[in-house]
C-alpha cells in the first residue's frame, strides 16, 4: 500500500471511529426479533448476542449454537432472514455459511480414513490413477486437506456447467499443473478444495458416493442433523439472503480492528500475476460484492461444494462436531491425530498472511489457554464452527450480514466466543 492509500485508510478509520457511536443513523429502524434459548449458566452470551445487533454490528440476521459436553445449552437466533423482505430469522431459517463447510468435508474425509478405506498418506493416484500427471504424482490426500497440493487455481476457465459435473471437474484438475512443487508450501485451496475432496471421496468410499451424498446417509439421516451440502430444491424458501457490508460498516469495522486494513491491502493491492488473483478470477461467475452476490443464487445453492456452499442451522452445524467429540463419529486415535496443527509457522502462499490448518480444518488460537486451539473453520463474512477438545465446547456462529473478517476478526463472533468462556 502507498503512503497515499495508507493516509486515506488512516483518514477513513479516525472517520468511522468519530461516528461509531452513531450506529442507528445507518441501520433500519425495524422491530427486534429474537428468539431460542440458553442455559442459565450461559445468560451473558445471550446478552452479548443481543448487544451485537443493539450496536448495529449484525445488520442482518445470526444465529449461534453452543454444545457443552454433549449438551446443547445455547441456541439463539435474531434478526431478519432479509431485510430488504421484511422476512424474520425464525427456527427455520438456513444460511450458506462458506468456507465453515470445509471442517464437514474434513470429517467426511476422516470417517473414510477412520474405516480404512483411505488413509492420509495415500498417493491420491492410488484412488484416482488418472490424477498423477503433469507434476501431480507425488500428491498424498494429506497434501490435499492441509492446502498443500499447489492447486488452489485451475487455468481452464471453469464454467458453471463444469461446476455442477463431476466428470468435467475431474478432467480440470487431472490436466492442471501445480502452481508450486507440491508439499513444499501451503497456499489456502479457497474453492478447489471442495472439487477436489469430493473426487478423493466418490473414489475411496466403497459405495462411490458424492461428497453430499455421503454426508446426508452416514451424518446427517441417522442423526437428524439439519445441515445440507447440495440442498434440496424443495427447502429453498428456507434460506436466508446474504448482504455484503456497507463503505459505511466497512469503516466502522476499521475503526474497531484496524487489522483489518492490513488484511484489505494483502487481497487487493496484490499483482494480477500473483496466485491470489488467479484464484479470484476462476470461476468468473462467482461474484460478492454489494451490487452483485451469486451465493444468493437458488440454483448455486444445488451444488455439492463442499467448500464453499454447506446451508443449515447453528445447532446442527455445532451438533455435527458435538457428535465427533462423542466419539460416535470417528475414533479417539483419530480424535487425538487432529487435535494438533500441521502448518503452524510461514506465510499462506495465497493469502499471505498465517494461517493455521492441518487435515482439512483450521486451527484458532484458545482465548483463555494459549497453549492449546480451537478447532474447526471459519467462513467468509464471519459464519464459524470451533470445537475445543479439552472442555467439550462447540460454538456454531452463523449470519446473513456479512462482515468484512472471518474467523477471529469477526467482531461479533469473537465477542460470542470471549462470552462463552467468560460462563465457565
Amino acid at each position: 500500500m502507498d503512503a497515499g492509500k495508507g493516509r486515506s485508510v488512516l483518514l477513513i478509520a479516525a472517520l468511522a471511529a468519530a461516528l461509531s457511536c452513531y450506529s442507528h443513523l445507518a441501520m433500519p429502524n425495524l422491530p427486534e426479533n429474537f428468539g431460542g434459548f440458553v442455559n442459565e449458566s450461559f445468560a451473558k452470551v445471550q446478552k452479548t448476542f443481543k448487544k451485537n445487533f443493539h450496536d448495529g454490528w449484525e445488520r442482518e440476521g445470526a444465529a449461534l449454537a453452543v454444545y457443552y459436553k454433549g449438551e446443547l445449552v445455547v441456541d439463539l437466533y435474531g434478526g431478519y432472514a432479509d431485510t430488504s423482505a421484511l422476512r424474520l430469522w425464525t427456527p427455520e431459517t438456513r444460511t450458506v455459511v462458506f468456507s465453515a463447510t470445509k471442517a464437514v468435508a474434513a470429517l467426511c474425509v476422516a470417517m473414510l480414513v477412520d474405516r480404512g478405506h483411505l488413509a492420509y498418506d495415500d498417493l491420491v493416484s492410488k484412488h484416482w490413477p488418472e490424477f498423477a500427471q503433469n507434476g501431480k504424482e507425488n500428491i498424498t490426500v494429506d497434501w490435499i486437506m492441509s492446502h498443500r497440493a499447489g492447486l488452489p487455481a485451475v487455468d481452464i476457465p471453469i464454467t458453471r456447467e463444469d461446476a455442477f459435473d463431476p466428470d468435467r471437474m475431474a478432467r480440470h484438475f487431472e490436466e492442471q499443473k501445480p502452481h508450486w512443487t507440491p508439499g513444499t508450501k501451503s497456499g489456502y485451496h479457497a474453492l478447489t478444495y471442495g472439487w477436489l475432496v469430493d473426487q478423493i471421496v466418490r473414489r475411496a468410499d466403497p459405495k462411490h458416493r458424492s461428497i453430499g451424498q455421503f454426508f446426508r446417509e452416514e451424518i446427517a439421516i441417522p442423526n437428524d442433523i439439519d445441515f445440507f451440502i447440495g440442498l434440496p430444491k424443495e427447502e429453498e424458501h428456507t434460506v436466508s439472503r446474504l448482504s455484503m457490508p456497507s463503505n459505511w460498516h466497512l469503516m466502522k469495522e476499521i475503526a474497531y480492528d484496524p487489522r483489518i486494513i492490513f488484511m484489505l491491502a494483502i487481497l487487493n493491492v496484490r499483482p494480477p500475476s500473483s496466485i491470489a488473483w488467479k484464484v479470484r478470477a476462476n470461476p468468473d461467475w462467482i461474484k460478492l460484492k454489494e451490487v452483485a452476490i451469486s451465493f444468493n443464487d437458488p440454483e448455486l445453492h444445488r451444488m455439492e461444494q463442499a467448500a464453499a456452499l454447506g446451508i443449515g442451522k447453528a445447532k446442527d452445524l455445532g451438533k455435527i462436531f458435538a457428535l465427533m467429540m462423542e466419539r460416535k463419529l470417528i475414533s479417539e486415535d483419530l480424535i487425538q491425530k487432529i487435535r494438533e496443527p500441521q502448518i503452524t509457522s510461514g506465510w499462506d502462499e495465497v493469502v499471505m498472511a498465517p494461517m493455521v490448518k492441518g487435515h482439512g480444518f483450521m486451527y484458532e488460537r484458545h482465548p483463555v489457554d494459549s497453549k492449546n486451539w480451537l478447532i474447526g473453520h471459519p467462513g467468509f463474512g464471519g459464519s464459524t464452527v470451533m470445537f475445543d477438545l479439552d472442555n467439550q465446547i462447540v460454538i456454531s456462529y452463523v449470519t446473513n450480514g456479512l462482515k468484512t473478517g472471518m474467523g477471529e476478526l469477526t467482531r461479533t463472533y469473537r465477542m460470542l466466543r470471549n462470552a462463552v468462556y467468560e460462563c465457565l
